[in-house]
């Protein structure tokens, strides 16, 4: 008997998805994505795969382009080549299942808005832009800014808060989304120690409600206890699987070369032992 055909994915643009390469258990699926800044690539023919119901950090040096590889897939900045699938479906269809927090460093604080109007604005998809902000709403509003220790503050100025208040009522904003995969961008990146706390409780919850969280991390210490999944770039893929056996010196060597002190990978090193 014949082999038969394997079966593609009809969408609603004309296009097929190969169920091979978008497979509906990998929260984030990158095949292929190549992003350039004039002559000079800052992604490269890059695969990826974020799994479902997981804490993925996506790690390397400054410069490896770990924020445009999630901007890319996003669609925020364009792509010279690559497909990006949510879920197995095409980043366009699937994206009211994603929730995105960027970099705080990108984002206008001098914009006149309150914590609370920043945080209604994660639930547009639900009521569209020219929809009323009804009191259930508003409630749901309310109780995702208690979720990350922001309810005091709703009536707030945003450009009145500390770094890590408004990193945490950006979080907030995309909790009012009630996405399946979270994507961010340095989320820890110039808050305190109790806000990195607050964050890192709210994504491991997620996790536990078997939502998926993908995040641009720099600390390489906090990598094995806040994540079970890395991805480490440097331009081009270096490696990819669960921390236990991807997060190791000679990935990191690989991903960092010179860039990364001797004493740092030594400490990384026996706590990679000791494990």
């Amino acid at each position: 008997m014949s082999r038969m055909a394997q079966p593609t994915i009809a969408t609603d643009h004309g296009h097929s998805i190969d169920p091979a390469r978008a497979p509906r258990d990998t929260a984030l699926a990158i095949h292929g994505l190549t992003v350039s800044y004039g002559e000079k690539p800052a992604v490269f023919s890059v695969d990826a795969a974020f799994k479902a119901k997981g804490m993925s950090a996506i790690v390397g040096p400054n410069g490896a382009g770990k924020s445009t590889l999630l901007k890319a897939a996003l669609g925020v900045i364009p792509r010279l080549s690559g497909e990006v699938y949510v879920f197995g479906e095409t980043i366009r269809d699937a994206r009211a299942r994603v929730a995105y927090v960027p970099q705080s460093a990108s984002v206008d604080w001098d914009f006149p808005t309150t914590v609370m109007d920043v945080v209604q604005m994660g639930l547009y998809r639900k009521v569209g832009l020219l929809g009323r902000l009804s009191g259930p709403v508003r409630a749901q509003a309310r109780e995702c800014l208690d979720r990350v220790g922001m309810a005091d503050f709703a009536n707030r100025q945003i450009g009145q808060l500390s770094g890590g208040q408004q990193q945490r009522v950006f979080l907030a904003r995309a909790l009012a989304q009630d996405a399946d995969l979270y994507l961010l961008d340095e989320p820890f990146a110039g808050v305190d120690a109790a806000t990195e706390r607050a964050i890192i409780g709210v994504l491991k919850s997620l996790k536990d409600e078997g939502k998926a969280v993908v995040a641009v991390h720099h600390d390489l210490a906090t990598v094995r206890d806040y994540f079970d999944h890395v991805f480490l770039i440097n331009v081009r893929r270096i490696a990819e699987g669960p921390v236990e056996t991807t997060f190791t010196t000679e990935h990191l060597q690989a991903t960092y070369g010179g860039r990364l002190a001797a004493t740092h990978l030594d400490e990384l090193a026996v706590a990679d032992g000791a494990r």
